[in-house]
Order: C-alpha cells, then sequence, then structure tokens
C-alpha cells in the first residue's frame, strides 16, 4: 500500500490520502437487490461501493466479494498524479482504464480519485512551484479527466486541502503556496474537461460539526454563491471506537447548501462498537435525500491500509463479518429517497463558430471556463462536406493575455495572433465529424473567434 499513515487527530488512524467520493445516481448493479449491500442500496437510489487495486484483481476471493456486493468502485491509487502522470506530460491510464473497464462490464459506477492532493505528487511536480506548478497541476487536472470524460460518475476533483486543528484554514503545501484560487481553477477546469461527471471535495477528520468541516462549509457556501462548479463534499469517515454525535447534522447542512453529500472512505476499528457505528453512518446517510452513497476503503480486513484494526465488513476468507450484517439491515430498513438535482455548470462563454465556405474544409467552436486571471479554453474542429487531412486553427488573444500550454494541438506563439495546428492523431477528420484540443492561459478569454483552415 503506498498511502502514507498519518496520525488522526481524534481517531489514532492516519489518513488515507483521498478518495473516494462522490458518486450520486447509480447504474443498475448485477448485484441481487436486498440481500448485498449494492443491490440494496440501489433500490434507495444509491450505491454502495468499495475501493479496489489492481493488484488484488487475481484474486478469486476478492474478486468473488467484490463482483456480489458492490455496485460503484474507486480506484485506491491507480488514479493519483504519481500514477497517471509519473513524468511530466507523459500519462499513464492503463491500471484507471481497467478499473472502469471491470467496473463498466458488470454495470457498476466509478468514482474518480483523486485529481489534486498534496501528497502521492509525483517527484517531477514536487520539484515545481509557484506558476510552473499551477500550470502543470491544471494541465494535469485536464489531461486526465479528459481522458475518462463520460466515464466516472463522480471526481474527487481536490482532496485534503484543509488543515487540522481548530483554525479551520487550509493546509500548507505546495499547491496551496500557488494562490488561494488554486483549488476554484482546479475545479473549474475539471468542468470544462468533463462536463458530465460531479465534482466533489474530499477529505477527513469533517466526520461532526468542528472547525475544520467549518472552513470546508464556508469555502462550499462561498463557491455556490459565485457559481464555481462544485456538486458534492466526500466524508471520508476513517473511524474508531466511536462516531460524532453531529455526524448526521453535518451530512444535512452540506446537503442544503445545494451539494450532494458522499461517505468516500468509510472504515472502522474493529471492537465491540463496530458493527453499530457502521449502522449508525448508514442510517445517517439514508436520512438526508442528498446522501447519496457510501464507499469503503477496501474490501477485506487483510486489503485494508489499517492493518491490524479489521476495519472493513469482510474477514481475509471473504466472509460476512457483524457489521456487514448490521449494514445490510440498515439499508434493507429503507431511508429518504434521493433527490436529484441539476449539476451546477460554470459560466462560459457561447461557443463561436466560423462556418467553413460552401461546406467544405472545416469550423471551428470555442468555449472559455474563465477564472480570475485565467482560463481554460476547449476548441472543437469539425469537417466540412468533405473529410479532411489535417488542419489549422488561428485565433487572436486579447492584449495581456498569454497561452501556458495546450493539449493535442502543436502550438505556433503564445501571445497575440497565434495558430494550432493538428497532432499525428486528430488531423484526419471525417466528413461532418469533430475532434478537439485545448489550452490554458493567462488573463482574458474574452472575444475569441477562430478560424479554421483545412491543410
Amino acid at each position: 500500500m503506498r498511502i502514507p499513515k498519518r496520525l488522526r487527530a481524534a481517531l489514532g488512524v492516519a489518513g488515507v490520502g483521498a478518495i473516494a467520493a462522490c458518486l450520486a445516481t447509480v447504474l443498475a448493479s448485477s448485484a441481487t437487490a436486498g440481500t448485498t449491500l449494492g443491490g440494496s442500496a440501489a433500490e434507495k437510489g444509491r450505491y454502495f461501493g468499495a475501493a479496489v487495486g489492481t493488484g488484488k484483481f487475481g484474486d478469486n476471493t476478492y474478486m468473488t466479494v467484490l463482483n456480489r456486493e458492490f455496485n460503484s468502485l474507486v480506484a485506491e491509487n491507480e488514479m493519483k498524479w504519481d500514477h497517471t502522470e509519473p513524468q511530466q506530460g507523459r500519462f499513464n491510464f492503463t491500471n484507471g482504464d481497467r478499473i472502469v473497464s471491470h467496473a463498466r462490464s458488470r454495470g457498476m459506477s466509478v468514482r474518480g480519485h483523486a485529481l489534486l492532493w498534496h501528497a502521492q505528487q509525483p517527484g517531477w511536480a514536487q520539484g515545481l512551484s509557484g506558476s510552473a506548478l499551477r500550470n502543470a497541476a491544471i494541465n494535469h487536472v485536464t489531461q486526465v479527466a479528459a481522458h475518462f470524460r463520460g466515464q466516472i460518475h463522480s471526481w474527487d476533483v481536490v482532496n485534503e486541502a484543509f488543515a487540522d486543528g481548530g483554525s479551520g484554514g487550509r493546509r500548507d503545501s505546495n499547491l496551496q503556496r500557488t494562490g488561494n484560487d488554486w483549488i476554484e481553477a482546479a475545479f473549474r477546469a475539471a468542468r470544462a474537461a468533463d462536463p458530465g461527471a460531479k465534482l466533489c471535495y474530499n477529505d477527513y477528520n469533517t466526520d461532526g460539526i468542528n472547525a475544520k468541516s467549518t472552513g470546508i462549509y464556508n469555502m462550499v457556501r462561498d463557491f455556490k454563491s459565485r457559481g464555481v462548479p462544485i456538486d458534492c463534499v466526500g466524508l471520508q469517515s476513517h473511524l474508531g471506537t466511536t462516531i460524532d454525535s453531529s455526524y448526521q447534522a453535518n451530512i444535512q447542512r452540506f446537503a442544503d447548501l445545494g451539494v450532494d453529500v458522499q461517505i468516500t472512505e468509510l472504515d472502522v476499528m474493529q471492537g465491540s462498537n463496530q458493527a453499530n457505528i457502521y449502522a449508525t453512518v448508514t442510517r445517517a446517510c439514508l436520512a438526508v435525500s442528498r446522501c447519496t452513497g457510501i464507499t469503503v476503503w477496501g474490501v477485506r480486513d487483510c486489503d485494508s491500509w489499517r492493518g491490524s484494526d479489521n476495519a472493513l465488513l469482510f474477514d481475509c476468507s471473504g466472509n460476512k463479518k457483524a457489521a456487514y450484517n448490521s449494514v445490510l439491515n440498515a439499508l434493507n430498513s429503507g431511508g429518504t429517497p434521493i433527490t436529484t438535482a441539476p449539476t451546477t455548470r460554470p459560466p462560459t462563454t457561447p461557443p463561436v463558430t466560423t462556418p467553413p465556405p460552401g461546406g467544405a474544409g472545416c469550423a471551428a467552436t470555442v468555449t472559455v471556463n474563465q477564472w480570475t486571471g485565467g482560463f481554460v479554453a476547449s476548441v472543437r474542429v469539425t469537417a466540412g462536406s468533405s473529410a479532411i487531412n489535417g488542419w489549422r486553427v488561428a485565433l487572436t488573444l486579447p492584449s495581456g493575455t498569454t497561452v501556458t500550454n495546450a493539449w493535442s494541438a502543436n502550438r505556433s506563439g503564445n501571445t497575440g495572433a497565434i495558430q494550432f495546428t493538428n497532432v499525428d492523431y486528430n488531423g484526419r477528420v471525417g466528413a461532418g465529424q469533430s475532434t478537439e484540443f485545448g489550452f490554458q492561459a493567462n488573463g482574458t478569454g474574452t472575444g475569441l473567434a477562430p478560424t479554421c483552415t483545412a491543410t
């Protein structure tokens, strides 16, 4: 297990980096309704998922439990920054794709974990700072979310960015030192890259109303008031032998802000109270209509990052523990129906289209997602009545605007009049078909009017 163990304030357990968070409405599961965790949760419009690792996919006992019981999966490590971009600009999605493929083949939904986190960064990112790190981070968010576009129900966009203790403020990290708006910039970039995914903030030691959870609450309230795209909050819930009496009230207050709440990394120290705590968490989620699902952080006790805590629902032989029965009974006892709310969308500029003359050639449209001091632009190239074998898109940037990076296109220039041309894999576009590229810039994206020429 590559997740570092850190002492968790009130629990004495270390915090897993991030991650499992925010899935809501789910696909139908192969699990049998009412007799399995996923099946019973699906009857209530929710999911019950597990964090998984591809290293266990060859274990028959592990896979039997996984396939029978859960209707949602999240990658424990395979979608984190150090796994997906081990070298700057060189991405590896092999194991992440494997998890998504397995889930989709069995009708399970997938949570994405996690786009940005102060831990488990690749060495090259740890060596960056300032604008170089900010640009690399936003590019990472964009590339990973775009790769999995349409396949992820919810993304943990940012993980564990708030400090422990009584301040309710941000954690000091290399990401925080790029500017206090880095979380907002990450959420806007994620929305641009995958408009259909729910976007979540995820953290630990937020299992009741306390200074840390209140700091997050204030951030979410601010984001909602300004149109920053945030759809859900993940409560990790790595629990010890007790549970905060304000657990359900904390879920409810986030829901009242108009975001979903998901229990994203649930595990509970084994002891006489384990089954009761698991049941309490389940009932609390079912009692709030916008609590859309629960993810346990692993499948069996021997798969857990918590070692001898035996904190999960199955023993190493795959047998159901008393905690399993308490969860299933709580799920089958009913709950508040899910309320489906529209996913928030950030303000965008309307697409600008330059039609190809005579129906031939190509056209370009642009959509801009702007934040204070910068933006991400997504450009769609569409062939006319005939296929094209290459394209060139030209546009003029407003004064003071500078392109910092681009993807899926070659770039000539970074200020003023600039051009983008196809790369080797997206030059040929069939008649009436489209391809996309994008770029990030400092400044404003107002008034961009791209023109396309077939080459």
